[in-house]
Order: C-alpha cells, then sequence, then structure tokens
C-alpha cells in the first residue's frame, strides 16, 4: 500500500510528525514491522543499519621520534537499540554517505594518540594490543554517536626512514643465513636423496635385470627341453631297447654256450676220455701180455727146474709123501704157465694199467708160492728138496 511503510531487516524507520511517540524521542523509530505513514501530516525516513567499514591511512609518530605511516581498518555499524537508532540519525541521516570518512577520522585521531605512546618494537610485535587500545579508547565517542565498533584491526605499517628494516636486518640476515643453510641443507638432502633414489632405481633396474635375465634362461630352457623332450624320450626308448637287446643277446650266448657245452663239449670231452682210456687199456693189455707171456716162459722154466731137482730127491728117499709134492710141484709150473696165458690171451681191460697187469701175475704166483710154502715143512726134512725149493 502506497502509506504502508515496511523497513528492511538491516534498516530503521524514522517516522517524524506523529503526534503519539512511544519512545523518548521527537520522532518515531520502527524496526522489523511496517507502520502506516499519513501523507502530509508525517514524514518517513530510513537509517541504515549494515555494516560499514572505514579506512585508516594516517602518519603516526612514535614515542622515540619515528614517522610510522600505518594503515588500518574499523568495521562499525549503528547500534540496534533504539537510543544508538536516535543518536546516530540525529547526527548521520542526512549524511549517512559520509559515515566511513567521518567515523575513520575518529579512529584516526585515538590512533596517534596511542602509537604516540609506543615504541616502533612495541607496535610491531604487539599489533592486536593497539588495535584493542584504539577500540577501547574510542567506545565512548562511538556510544554518543550511536555507533557500535565490531573491530579494528592494523593491516601495514610502513616506515620511510628505513628504521623498521635496519631493526629487521640483523633478524633479516640470521633468517637469510638460516635460509641459506637450510637452503644447502636442503640440496644436499636433496642430492642425497637423488643419489639414494639413483642407487635404488639402478639397485631395482639391476634386479629387474638379473630376474628377467633369470626368466628368459629358464623358458630358454624350458623351451630346450620341451624340444629336446621328444628326441630324449626316443633316444631313452632306444637306449632301453638296445640294453633289452642286449640282455637278450647275453642270454642267448649264455643259452648257446650251455647248448655247446652240453651237447659238444662234453661229449666230446667223454669221447675223448673214452678213447683215450681205451687207448691206454689197449696198451696196457698188450703190454700185459708180454709182460704175462714173459714172466710165465721165465717161471716155467724155474718151476721146470725145480721141478726136476726135486723129483730126483723124492725118488732117491722112496718118501711118498715126497712123491707127491714132487708130482705136484710138476704141475705148477704147467698150472702157473696157463694162468700166465691166460692172461696174455685174454681181452680183459685193465683199468689201472701195467699196476693192475702186476698185481693179477703177482696173484697167480703168489698163490702158486703158497703151495710151495706147504710143502716146506716136507722139503725140511729132506734137505735136498729144500734147497731146491729155496732156490
Amino acid at each position: 500500500m502506497f502509506f504502508w511503510h515496511v523497513p528492511a531487516p538491516n534498516e530503521a524507520l524514522l517516522i517524524s510528525g506523529s503526534k503519539r511517540q512511544t519512545q523518548d524521542t521527537q520522532f518515531r523509530i520502527v524496526t522489523g514491522h511496517g507502520s502506516f505513514v499519513v501523507p502530509i501530516k508525517q514524514k518517513a525516513r530510513i537509517l541504515s543499519l549494515a555494516l560499514l567499514e572505514a579506512e585508516i591511512k594516517e602518519d603516526c609518530v612514535t614515542n622515540q621520534g619515528i614517522r610510522l605511516n600505518i594503515q588500518a581498518v574499523a568495521v562499525f555499524n549503528v547500534g540496534d537499540d533504539f537510543v544508538s537508532i536516535a543518536n546516530a540519525a540525529r547526527r548521520f541521516l542526512s549524511e549517512q554517505s559520509r559515515m566511513e570518512e567521518l567515523i575513520g577520522r575518529i579512529f584516526a585521531g585515538h590512533l596517534r594518540s596511542i602509537v604516540g605512546a609506543l615504541t616502533v618494537e612495541e607496535l610491531i610485535r604487539e599489533r592486536d594490543r593497539v588495535a584493542q587500545e584504539v577500540k577501547d579508547g574510542s567506545h565512548a565517542e562511538m556510544e554518543k554517536l550511536g555507533i557500535v565498533v565490531d573491530a579494528v584491526q592494523i593491516q601495514e605499517i610502513a616506515d620511510a626512514t628505513g628504521y623498521i628494516s635496519n631493526l629487521a636486518a640483523p633478524h633479516a640476515a640470521a633468517v637469510a643465513s638460516q635460509a641459506r643453510i637450510a637452503a644447502a641443507r636442503a640440496d644436499q638432502e636433496a642430492a642425497e636423496r637423488e643419489q639414494q633414489a639413483a642407487a635404488l632405481k639402478a639397485e631395482y633396474e639391476r634386479d629387474t635385470e638379473i630376474k628377467r635375465a633369470g626368466f628368459l634362461a629358464e623358458t630358454d630352457r624350458a623351451r630346450a627341453q620341451s624340444a629336446q623332450a621328444g628326441p630324449l624320450a626316443q633316444a631313452q626308448a632306444a637306449q632301453q631297447v638296445i640294453e633289452q637287446q642286449t640282455a637278450l643277446a647275453q642270454r642267448q650266448a649264455e643259452l648257446a654256450a650251455q647248448r655247446l657245452e652240453a651237447e659238444v663239449r662234453r661229449p666230446a670231452d667223454a669221447e675223448a676220455y673214452r678213447r683215450t682210456t681205451l687207448a691206454t687199456a689197449d696198451a696196457t693189455t698188450v703190454r700185459a701180455q708180454a709182460d704175462g707171456a714173459a714172466y710165465a716162459e721165465r717161471v716155467l722154466a724155474q718151476a721146470q727146474a725145480e721141478a726136476n731137482s726135486a723129483r730126483a730127491a723124492s725118488l732117491e728117499g722112496g718118501n711118498q709123501e715126497l712123491i707127491a709134492a714132487n708130482h705136484l710141484v710138476e704141475v705148477l709150473p704147467a698150472l702157473v704157465e696157463a694162468a700166465a696165458r691166460g692172461i696174455a690171451q685174454s681181452n680183459l681191460t685193465i683199468v689201472n694199467g701195467a699196476e693192475g697187469v702186476s698185481e693179477m701175475v703177482t696173484g697167480i704166483v703168489g698163490q702158486g708160492l703158497s703151495i710151495l710154502e706147504a710143502l716146506k715143512p716136507k722139503l725140511k726134512e729132506h734137505p735136498a728138496l729144500a734147497s731146491v725149493a729155496v732156490r
């Protein structure tokens, strides 16, 4: 509605010309709601309660006589209570656009007075304290003006004389030296780290190459083994076949040797042994026949001679027993001769050779001599016969 006015949240509506006054002012203050303004009889004005900023640039002199150019900023606004709005409306309602400049001048005055009581070192080290003192020093004046100061901040301290620079020179030199040392140390550490990184990289590359070479060697070996697997298997199979054939040939050779031993050598040895034995037996038989014939002739001659002697002796004594013995003596050479000839003419094979023939002939002669031994008692009674027998 044309006659209904509503202020913004950061504004205060000032209505003058009204007879009804709820505040102890010459005008009515409306905030947070709307109000009806009677045309011609009433006049409505708006006072901003928004936050404002005043920039301060002031040349100040410290208690050391050092001139400094200080830049600061003050943040403020009109208080939202009726007293502050009324105080600010009376002073700044028609000059709201110059409010920052006016408040800045007030803060600049307080800043000069506070800086004049401080040294450059204190001002540099204690900026927050300086700002707080400026705020506190202007509080009474700001309250009369209806202004609420939110913050004061020292932004920059400029020194045209170079005092601050000279003051900072030792520290700057020390800081620069420390900075150079730190930079050198950092460079050294960086170089060492780069060397370590390069060494690690070289070691890694070496290990990688070794592993790659190992992998390639294993791959080549696997390929070679794979390529040789077929020929190797064939060679092993051929070797096994050769071994089996060799074993079979050895077995066949052993069987052939056994067969040769059984079928050829042993029969040949047996035949040779048989032939040797027969030849030895034939020779022995011939020798035995010859020896028997010669021995028989010799024994026969001896026996004939002894028989004749015995016969003569027996006949002289007229002894019948001696005659019988004489007769036996006469027959003895014939018996020995017959036996010897029988041996000589026989086809007996005497295995133990001449020794066997001698044993046989000796046995026959021994039998004849045994007969003579039986006659010796009788021959002892007749010395003539005994002498014949002894001869």
